[in-house]
């Protein structure tokens, strides 16, 4: 395995380059039957750390597919909250 290939991704579901190549070249995927296959951009963060990335890998192995065919939506991490909770006292 490539140095390259180690190389992670997407760090809230651990998903490195590697995987990311070889199921997108497996499977011709967009972004979000890569997203479904791997839980790349799945995590904590919504995808916001990696969706870029994502876009890029698809972009690089299938070129009949444009990153937005079927785009991926960036979800909040967790429910809003304001200042004046964070601060209250229990």
């Amino acid at each position: 395995m490539a140095t390259s290939e180690k190389i992670v991704i997407c760090r809230c579901e651990e998903v490195t380059y590697g995987q990311l190549q070889s199921t997108v070249e497996e499977h011709k995927c967009t972004a979000r039957e890569l997203k479904l296959r791997t839980r790349a951009g799945m995590g904590f963060c919504g995808g916001r750390t990696c969706r870029m990335a994502l876009d890029r890998i698809i972009e690089s192995v299938t070129s009949d597919l444009s990153p937005g065919d079927i785009p991926l939506k960036y979800q909040p991490p967790i429910r809003p909250v304001t200042f004046g909770t964070v601060g209250e006292k229990p």
